[in-house]
This record gives structure tokens, sequence and C-alpha cells, in this order.
């Protein structure tokens, strides 16, 4: 972590402090603790949250106004374990200043519109799903905050996110969204004001940010609960940096939490929306047992599904795969959804490539052995094989490739060899074991490829 013109012992304090990996701020949108009983951000939290109201000024252990996130791009290597009492400074890869991110912003968060805006939102909500996917939380709150700012609460370990997955092994994160990211620190960067509040140890950490740089010094107080643990970030986006109104769409945000709370099974996420006015104010919770397989019913939930919703689970060298996938009668594309480590990749990737490749060649290699198709030398294409057919695939990667800050597309090779090995083997069982499912598909497939040869010769015709 760069500290800039920072005295031997002020970084003897901030190694210290990383040591427990604390955070950063300095007023809060709320008086009392959020993890406090009478006033818990979460439903049946994992651990029981008990902070009492404290005051504001009586703080202990103040440092000189020095950066606690870095005013640079860091990265962090945290591992619980007794190996996490040794964190510092040594342990800390440094890159480069925040300038680049406000001159050019762009290249990190995608757009200074409205996507741009959201995807802070994103930055923060995926650090704290890490924590989720890494099995230290089970609840996240997101509030939509009247004043325009957003706030980002989980009942993690109580560490900063600012690249802290960089570390491989020693990072704590096997798996995790925001491997190729900058997260907090570009969110951080492009901020008119952020705060963060962490509970560790039996401690509250707080400082506040702006525009990267810290401006006030890191603050800590006991907590009555030595158990109580968790991170809030909140922040201000920056109206010099975004040419859109600083206005948060609530569908927007809702249908990102809503994905992951399809892809994380085990998470709870609340989301609010405040309001001057009480009565407009919006709370939902987003909790899907059933994770893909309850994904794919609501996304065909106005459909004519051909059979039950088909899914399977494999980990091998390291790759954790998830599929569900259901075909429809009365739909005539498809919709296959993509995520790499929970993050939506849009513009697919080798795990989608796997998926189609592999889907294709099950589906001919069985009718070729089905009394449906008499011309055994015909051949269906992707486009047939996959007509009406909903899939979600979700991959877990110790080490994705993303293609570009904003992660649109997985380009990890081997991940395309083990999702196809696994989706033949898995769907090669299944419809030799459900003959009727493997003929009401292949049927589906057969009339797409015979529209398309009517449309074909009935152009040339014309």
């Amino acid at each position: 972590m760069a500290l800039l013109n920072a005295n031997r012992s002020s970084i003897s304090f901030v190694r210290l402090a990383m040591a427990s990996r604390f955070f950063i701020s300095n007023s809060l949108y709320c008086t009392s603790a959020p993890f406090s009983r009478s006033a818990s951000l979460f439903i049946q939290p994992r651990v029981n949250f008990r902070l009492k109201r404290v005051p504001s000024r009586d703080w202990s252990n103040a440092v000189p106004r020095r950066a606690f996130i870095s005013s640079s791009i860091s990265t962090e290597a945290f591992q619980e374990s007794s190996a996490s009492k040794k964190y510092g400074s040594d342990q800390i890869q440094v890159l480069q200043g925040l300038d680049p991110v406000r001159k050019r912003p762009g290249m990190y968060i995608g757009s200074t519109g409205p996507r741009g805006l959201h995807h802070l939102v994103y930055e923060i909500l995926d650090n704290a799903v890490d924590e989720a996917q890494a099995g230290f939380a089970n609840k996240i709150e997101v509030v939509l905050l009247a004043d325009g700012s957003v706030c980002v609460t989980d009942n993690g370990r109580g560490v900063l996110h600012a690249g802290g997955k960089f570390g491989g092994e020693s990072s704590g994160y096997n798996v995790s969204g925001g491997l190729h990211g900058v997260g907090l620190s570009v969110v951080n960067a492009l901020s008119e004001a952020l705060e963060v509040t962490v509970w560790r140890d039996g401690m509250e950490y707080h400082q506040r940010y702006s525009r990267g740089n810290p401006i006030t010094a890191l603050k800590c107080q006991n907590v009555s609960n030595n158990d109580s643990s968790g991170t809030r970030i909140r922040f201000w986006p920056d109206k010099e940096i975004f040419t859109s109104a600083i206005e948060f769409d609530h569908n927007t945000i809702a249908g990102r939490i809503r994905e992951l709370a399809f892809l994380n099974p085990e998470l709870r996420i609340i989301f609010r929306k405040e309001d001057s006015i009480p009565e407009n104010s919006l709370t939902t919770e987003y909790f899907y047992a059933g994770g893909l397989v309850e994904y794919v019913k609501w996304l065909n939930s106005d459909k004519t599904p051909l059979h039950d919703v088909l899914s399977f689970r494999k980990v091998a060298d390291g790759i954790t795969i998830d599929i569900a996938l259901q075909w429809c009668s009365d739909a005539y594309s498809d919709t296959m959804l993509g995520y790499a480590n929970s993050i939506r990749t849009v513009d697919g990737g080798t795990h989608i490539e796997g998926v189609k490749a592999s889907i294709t060649r099950t589906l001919n290699s069985l009718a070729k052995k089905s009394k449906l198709f008499k011309e055994k030398d015909i051949s269906l294409s992707g486009e047939h094989v996959r007509e009406g057919l909903t899939c979600i695939v979700s991959v877990k990667v110790p080490n994705p490739e993303f293609e570009g800050q904003t992660k649109t597309r997985l380009g990890n090779p081997e991940v395309r060899k083990v999702v196809d090995q696994y989706i033949q083997e898995y769907l090669t069982e299944y419809l030799e074991l459900h003959p009727d499912v493997l003929d009401s598909i292949l049927s589906k497939s057969l009339n797409a490829l015979k529209v398309t040869y009517y449309i074909k010769h009935a152009s040339v015709a014309k």
C-alpha cells in the first residue's frame, strides 16, 4: 500500500492496522452500530451482533490523516489463519496511483453515464459476495439512500476489498468476482465522498475519504461483542465525473441483486430504497435456496416446458461448474446466460462456448441412435438444437481471465474443456435414461431444421 510522505511511526501503525484488515470513515448514516439487536441490518444473522451505541467523539488510538484505503490501486493478500495476524505491508502488492482512474474513468467502469454509475454499486456488491462465496458471510444489505448515496453492508470477516484477491492461495479467496478488478479503489477515486466502517476482533474502525484521499484520521473504538464482524461501505458518486444525473435505477440494481441471489443459494440479500417520503420507501429480500433451478423456472415462468429443469454440479481441476437447462415448446430462440465467479459475462466466453459445443455434439450423437431420424446423415446445427433452450451456466474459477476491466467475457481455455466434457457426460447419461425427454428435444430440433430448410428453398425459388 502506497502511503505518501508517511513517517516511520505512521507506517508502523498502518502495518499494525492492516494486520487486522480494517477500514475507514467519518459520519455514519445511522448513529448505532448496524449489527445491534435493536437495529440489525440482517434477519437471523449467522453471528449474533450486539453493538451498543457509542459517543461519536470518544475515539481512541486516532492516527494522522493517512490513507487506510490506499491512495493507489492496491492489492492485498489475506488468509483467515494464524498467518493473518501477521498481515502487513510485505503482503501488499502496489499498482499505481488513482489519478489515471479520474482522468479516464471509462477504462475502469465502462462509461461515465448510467452504466458506469451503476457499475460502482456492482464493484462494492461483488466484494461483499466474495465474502459469501468464501464462506464467511451469509447476509448483505444494499441501501439506496435519499441523499443519492449507496450503502453496502456484509456480515463477513471485516476486510478491505481494495483488490486483495491477487495473492493466490494466500489471499483467502479460492474464487472471486473481483480478481480482475480494482473494486473499492476505483469507487473511492470516483466518489465525492466515501466512508468505510469495519467491525472485527472487538473493534470498530472508521474513516472518510474524498476523491480517493483520506480527509479524516482513522478512528477506532472498542465494541461490546468480540464476535462482531462485517464491513460497510457508503459512497457518494462524484458529479465532476459522471455526465448524467446521479440517480440510481432501482430496477437495474434489483436485477443484479436477484442474479446474485440465484447464483448463491445460501446468501440472503436485503435491498432497500429510502425516500424522503417514508411511504415511498421499498424493501425487498432476495433468497433462492433452489439456486439455478429456481433461476431457470423464473425465466420460463410464462413458457411451456418440455420437461423438468435439468441441473448438475461438478468440481474438476479446481473449477466448479453449475448448470441448469430446460427446453420449452413455445420458445423459438435460446436464452443462454453465463457467469464466472458470479459475474455476468454478457459477451460470453469459453464457458458458453463449451456448453454450446457439447450440447450440439451430444444431441447429434444421440439423434443417430433415435428412431425419429430415419436419415442418419442428418446433422443438426447449434441453432437447431438450442431452439427453445434456456440455459444458465455458472463457473467458479480460481484464476479467471476476463477480457476488460468490466469483465464481459471469460477467456480461460481450460474452462471450455472441463465444461464441454462434463455436460456431454451428464446429458448423455440423463437422456439415455429418459428417452421421452430426448424424443421431445429431438422433435423440436428436427422441426427447427425443417423450418430452416423450407425458408432457404423458398427464397431460392423466388
